[in-house]
């Protein structure tokens, strides 16, 4: 139990604070940066931050659900989706470089709090856990194509990024659905975009 329990501190330090690495190529990095003037930049910047923080969210909660699961197969699942995850982090966080934005400084806070939730999940048991695992995937999902419509038209460059993690979502949603989830009742779905408002909202200035 003490090994696990390293080994997991260690996951969220990395995640929060070690910069991630991508197997896959980055989407769009061989499309030429966009001129965007001062406004453009600093929009397109906030809106891949709050997409790095969903992303650093997206490990929390990958996290602490493969730590409750009693099921072998489920965690392995949940791990290897937490790995795909970390290439939408390395994608995001560099997006946010090239665009001379900054990452959240509430990293951290977004984090416990994400991992609360996933280790709450958890709690209920596997199907239910795959259930919030859907359902946050398909609210992400709804929330990269908003940003697809408001991000500056010539922003090739992070328009390819958002595509791709859209495309990852949607995966992830359909796979939890294939391993039996259970559909969350529509209260919880609410919380859920009432929290997701108040973290995007925060995150764009912060």
């Amino acid at each position: 139990m003490l090994d696990r329990a390293i080994i997991e501190f260690d996951k969220a330090l990395r995640t929060v604070l070690a910069p991630a690495r991508s197997v896959r190529p980055v989407p769009g990095e061989g499309v030429p940066d966009a001129m965007l003037d001062d406004a453009e930049r600093r929009h397109a910047a906030a809106l891949m931050r709050i997409n790095h923080v969903g992303e650093i969210c997206a490990q929390a909660l990958y996290q602490g659900q493969a730590m409750m699961s009693r099921d072998p197969a489920i965690r392995d699942t949940l791990r290897q989706a937490s790995q795909e995850e970390t290439e939408h982090l390395a994608w995001t966080e560099r997006r946010i470089a090239e665009l001379g934005g900054r990452k959240s400084l509430l990293n951290p806070v977004w984090y416990g709090g994400a991992l609360a939730l996933g280790l709450l999940a958890g709690r209920f048991g596997d199907r239910w856990n795959l259930g919030f695992l859907a359902e946050t995937e398909r609210q992400v999902e709804r929330h990269l194509k908003g940003h697809l419509e408001t991000l500056p038209t010539d922003d090739a460059r992070s328009r390819a990024i958002v595509e791709q993690m859209k495309v990852d979502e949607a995966e992830h949603a359909d796979m939890a659905v294939r391993l039996g989830a259970h559909e969350l009742p529509a209260p919880v779905k609410g919380a859920m975009k009432f929290a997701a408002r108040l973290m995007t909202t925060v995150t764009y200035r912060v």
